[in-house]
């Protein structure tokens, strides 16, 4: 049982025993990271390293090919982490906010990105910060991890804050890093959640968990025929679903049709789209037939609907007359949707009445779903254009990150 405080030394044999690759960061950065000083959120060692990564990233030539990585590098430049502190930093004269101390991170799987905003949403809060990074191989991890070491050579000021780790489902590992974490920050879903939760916290630690979601998206019909750019709009849902595979919590794996030219819309929405995904998306041997079963099932499992015709794999469409949050058990991705005609927002009701629910992507008004919104839901923590559903934000799945990974120091 490893103790609630240690020494120095105490801390260099439990990392010196546990098998861990450091992509950035070693040994001794981590067993000190216990020690280093929190800093103050949006500091100007903290922006300064955050847009020198983004720079880096936005002159890289590989990194270019994957528009996850620029949405990133754009929202790391300084003029971005500038609106972010007038928007969070401040806000109670009376209350001096600074890091809780160490942060340690679960990055899930499923998303090559993810480990980078979790990553600065952490630094930008003032913490030093351990990151696990998922043992699946992208080339975006390796981009992101050459330009985080690249930006620390010129500040070295950072170096003490920042260990990007990977290791296997390890409960001895697990259990050292919660143990010196002021804060864990667990993403991954349910599964990833459970495995943590084995590993105590300290007394004053406290933890935010990420769990399995879905999201859907709106379409008001009238207000998408008269977009004059309808590939730009398909593009935008390409990036919302196909992007990550569909595996995203936060890519619409329901769209729900409104208005009055339902019909007209679909035929030129999907026709684009298509055009798209033939272009850009390669689909793999076994997503076909996983999408092609979950079809099957769905048609057996639940009654009036039906698979809509295509003319290929790479769209699977599936036309449902009722909607509700049991859907959700039959999903499936890698371009998989549940379509449904809707003549009131209010219809959404049980679908976005469970704690699954994260993401309503819309075209349309946004006015349109606030009678739901206001119904008493249990889900939708956000309502975003279609194109915006990866945009991330230190307002996300409902929690205030900026408060949940400060201290506050009130004074009177």
């Amino acid at each position: 049982m490893i103790p609630m405080q240690q020494n120095s030394n105490d801390k260099q044999t439990i990392f010196g025993g546990l098998k861990m690759e450091y992509l950035v960061g070693n040994k001794d950065i981590l067993q000190n990271m216990g020690m280093v000083p929190a800093l103050e959120p949006f500091s100007e060692d903290i922006t300064e390293f955050l847009n020198a990564v983004s720079r880096k990233l936005l002159s890289d030539t590989e990194a270019k090919g994957y528009p996850d990585i620029v949405t990133l590098a754009f929202w790391m430049r300084k003029a971005s982490v500038y609106e972010l502190k007038e928007r969070f930093f401040g806000q109670d004269s009376d209350c001096i906010r600074i890091g809780r101390g160490v942060a340690f991170h679960i990055a899930p799987s499923n998303v090559p990105v993810n480990f980078a905003y979790s990553l600065a949403a952490g630094l930008m809060c003032g913490n030093a910060n351990v990151v696990r990074i998922p043992s699946k191989l992208f080339e975006q991890t390796d981009i992101i991890v050459r330009a985080v070491n690249a930006a620390l050579c010129e500040w070295p000021e950072m170096v003490p804050y920042i260990a990007l780790v990977k290791y296997g489902h390890d409960k001895a590992v697990n259990d050292a890093l919660s143990n010196i974490a002021d804060v864990r920050v667990v993403w991954g879903g349910d599964q990833t959640i459970a495995e943590l939760r084995e590993s105590k916290l300290g007394p004053r630690a406290t933890e935010i968990t990420f769990a399995d979601r879905y999201s859907l998206a709106v379409i008001d019909s009238n207000e998408y025929m008269k977009i004059d750019n309808k590939a730009r709009v398909a593009n935008d849902f390409y990036n919302d679903t196909y992007l990550s595979d569909q595996n995203a919590c936060t890519s619409p794996r329901v769209v729900v049709w409104m208005g009055s030219e339902i019909e007209n819309a679909k035929e030129i929405f999907w026709s684009e789209l298509h055009v798209l995904v033939k272009k850009k998306y390669t689909i793999q041997g076994v997503q076909a037939v996983n999408k092609l079963t979950s079809a099957y099932m769905a048609a057996v499992l639940k009654n009036d609907i039906r698979k809509e015709p295509s003319e290929d794999n790479l769209i699977i469409r599936i036309k449902v007359h009722d909607i509700s949050a049991d859907l959700m058990e039959l999903k499936d991705n890698s371009g998989y949707f549940f379509e449904y005609d809707c003549k009131d927002a209010l219809e959404l009701k049980d679908l976005c009445n469970d704690l699954r629910c994260q993401t309503l992507a819309y075209i349309g008004k946004k006015e349109t779903f606030m009678p739901l919104i206001r119904s008493g839901i249990k889900g939708i923590d956000r309502i975003v254009p279609v194109g915006k559903t990866m945009d991330f934000d230190l307002m996300w799945d409902g929690y205030d990150l900026f408060e949940r990974l400060t201290r506050g120091i009130t004074i009177h």
